[in-house]
């Protein structure tokens, strides 16, 4: 299944909407969506290395602008939204404690976060409900996601034959990695 899943992806990374569909992932993943772009950006860079800094560009700006979307959620409607439930789990002080652990050290988590598989739309939420410096909140993002995005399209401009037999050999073995990095990049969100 997986194997068939992995063909059809290169396959729409080889359409010509692709582009299209990477940025409306990237920009909806920095603010809702549960699916991290590089679900399109890798296949998308091993089908047209060429390409790869050009795709990590579409994919950095729009993640950065789906990452404002993201605050303005925090920002606007966490009140509404997530505070009743914090607050019905009797978890108000500890995001209280949080609000201010973000206030001081938010730049070096959203610096960190930034470049983990934790789901970035956790960093641009909880930016926007800790009324964190939006100007710099949006240098960081450019920083940290340009980072990210454009170290992974090097790799798979420059190694993508070798990269791309890798993954088809071990599937399994790479989503088990990629899996794990979440759920690890989860408990040191939690630990922080």
């Amino acid at each position: 299944m997986l194997q068939r899943t992995y063909a059809r992806v290169l396959t729409l990374a080889g359409s010509r909407y692709a582009t299209w569909w990477l940025a409306l992932i990237a920009f909806a993943e920095a603010s809702f969506f549960p699916i991290p772009p590089d679900a399109l950006l890798i296949p998308m860079a091993l089908a047209k290395p060429r390409h790869a800094r050009r795709f990590a560009a579409v994919c950095t700006a729009a993640s950065v602008t789906g990452g404002a979307l993201g605050y303005l959620i925090g920002y606007a409607v966490f009140d509404q939204v997530a505070r009743p439930i914090l607050d019905v789990y009797g978890y108000g002080a500890a995001y209280a404690a949080f609000q201010a652990k973000f206030q001081e050290y938010g730049l070096w988590i959203i610096l960190i976060k930034g470049l983990t598989p934790i789901p970035y739309k956790i960093v641009t939420i909880a930016a926007g409900a800790a009324r964190f410096e939006f100007a710099v909140f949006m240098a960081a993002s450019v920083l940290t996601r340009g980072a990210r995005f454009f170290l992974v399209a090097t790799l798979l401009h420059f190694f993508g034959d070798s990269v791309r037999d890798f993954i088809e050999r071990r599937l399994t073995l790479v989503t088990s990695a990629l899996a794990a990095a979440i759920v690890g990049g989860f408990v040191a969100l939690k630990l922080m």
